[in-house]
């Protein structure tokens, strides 16, 4: 289990993760997290620079009822630009940051999954499943290998 400690997030984030843009409709935004089974997608400016993130409570929050609007116009929100939803606070991970300090920030902020930046671009996205997989490999005796 030792080894656990000497994992990065580098060693398991996906390295060239799917990305939308701020113009992004929503209703594509909304057919990527469906047909992939994710929670969330990196919003991205010229190709790399990290924006944002839009996730699956972004695109709900977006049909909120409110008294203005007791019934939502669907297609007219699936229509709007990612911009109007995403997050732009971000909590973000390098991937040179160890696993275990990782692991601790997607529990206190109860992320599923962290984007992962250097200098503001964009280098993968870390996921709990991600972490849960380096546990295993950890107890299994497996070391990273990618070099510190």
């Amino acid at each position: 289990m030792y080894e656990f400690l000497d994992y990065r997030v580098a060693d398991v984030m996906t390295k060239s993760p799917v990305t939308v843009t701020p113009d992004t409709p929503i209703a594509k935004a909304e057919e990527l997290l469906e047909r992939h089974g994710w929670n969330a997608l990196p919003v991205v400016e010229g190709g790399s620079r990290l924006v944002g993130v839009v996730t699956s409570l972004d695109l709900l929050k977006a049909f909120r009822f409110t008294e203005d609007r007791l019934f939502p116009p669907y297609e007219e929100i699936m229509g709007r630009p990612v911009r109007e939803v995403m997050t732009e606070k971000l909590t973000t991970v390098s991937p040179r940051t160890p696993l275990t300090r990782a692991l601790e920030k997607m529990v206190r902020t109860r992320n599923k999954s962290l984007p992962v930046a250097l200098g503001g671009e964009l280098q993968g996205i870390l996921a709990r499943e991600d972490v849960l997989n380096a546990l295993r490999r950890a107890v299994a005796g497996e070391r990273p290998t990618t070099p510190l």
